[in-house]
């Protein structure tokens, strides 16, 4: 076929994946598309039959990957490797897009200019509040003032003379987008949001995502040196690495914190560690720390005491969506009201 418009790359792993619901809403776009389905460590036979009469459709083809290993980062990166279009994006074989998602994300990107469409999220009937950008902002995004950090997946539509060189980083149990997507921030340039425009539809019905198994820290965490030994991390201002520091401690860590509430040996079995990746993050991105909600902070000195509460930690991640002075002020109140501290980042998640 002729060179496409885009490259979409969707890894599956299973036969029992809905990889045809997938493929046919990719195919819902009038710009020219190619999909390349990455069957990975199962039989790509079984995956052609699952696609029934799209396996023979011109714009679809289907690729062996059989590594051996348990992530996500290899067959991603092995359709990326087989891309050739100028804009390339990556879909879960559990989702879909919204009809004609693919037709306006590509005549954002043409008519801007941009390096990175930036498409709406909904899971089921949610829709994502992420990133939490400025009010109505569409174009020239930026990283910091728009808050981009918090958009942690490369959904959307990428310019692969800009950036296809980047590929999701292998060897991690979890955390393989989060160097790709910092790299994206950290470097972009005009980056735009078709904030109005068809939606990826994610679908969270899937009994088996990695996502959702508690693993060692270490692993969770792996990135954070992964990202803090590249050029363009050591070259960025203060302000972009203070902004990827609070973003990685109010979601990542304190997700990490929740979840191992009811783990083995209990919260205290786990304190000392969490609060070294807080301290990890807090040299890799000064003054980060200072911008959590009082909620967060209390968090920590509860992790740092002699026999931590869960309990205790249960009530203050609550309050971090209260809506009371807690979820919303920093412990130096001179410093609430700075974009990256609670009180104007979750306002600007409002519909």
């Amino acid at each position: 076929m002729p060179l496409p418009d885009v490259d979409v790359v969707i890894p599956v792993h299973t036969p029992s994946r809905p990889i045809e619901r997938a493929v046919r809403s990719v195919l819902a776009n009038t710009v020219a598309v190619r999909v390349t389905v990455v069957a990975h460590n199962t039989n790509a036979d079984a995956i052609a039959a699952n696609l029934a009469d799209l396996a023979d459709h011109p714009g679809v083809r289907v690729l062996s990957l059989q590594d051996g290993i348990s992530s996500p980062a290899g067959p991603m990166n092995h359709g990326i490797d087989a891309a050739e279009a100028p804009y390339f994006c990556v879909l879960g074989s559990d989702d879909e897009l919204d009809p004609g998602a693919l037709d306006s994300w590509h005549t954002v990107a043409v008519s801007t200019g941009a390096t990175t469409v930036i498409p709406r999220v909904r899971v089921e009937q949610s829709v994502e509040t992420t990133p939490p950008t400025r009010r109505g902002r569409t174009r020239d995004l930026d990283p910091v003032k728009d808050r981009l950090f918090y958009r942690c997946m490369p959904l959307g539509l990428i310019d692969r003379s800009r950036f296809g060189h980047l590929r999701f980083t292998p060897g991690l149990a979890s955390g393989e987008d989060l160097e790709f997507t910092a790299e994206l921030w950290f470097t972009g340039s005009r980056i735009a949001y078709d904030r109005n425009g068809p939606a990826y539809f994610g679908h969270d019905d899937a009994t088996d995502r990695v996502t959702r198994t508690v693993r060692p820290l270490a692993e969770d965490f792996a990135f954070l040196d992964i990202v803090a030994a590249r050029p363009w991390y050591a070259a960025a201002r203060t302000d972009l690495r203070r902004a990827f520091g609070v973003k990685n401690l109010r979601v990542h860590l304190m997700d990490a914190v929740a979840a191992r509430l009811e783990a083995p040996g209990g919260i205290e079995a786990h304190s000392a560690e969490l609060l070294a990746v807080a301290a990890r993050i807090e040299r890799m991105s000064p003054g980060a720390i200072a911008l959590l909600a009082r909620a967060d902070r209390k968090v920590l000195v509860e992790l740092g005491g002699s026999a931590p509460s869960a309990e205790q930690i249960r009530t203050h991640l609550t309050a971090r969506w209260g809506g009371g002075p807690d979820g919303r002020l920093t412990a130096n109140p001179f410093l609430s009201l700075h974009r990256q501290a609670p009180y104007r980042t979750l306002r600007d998640m409002l519909p």
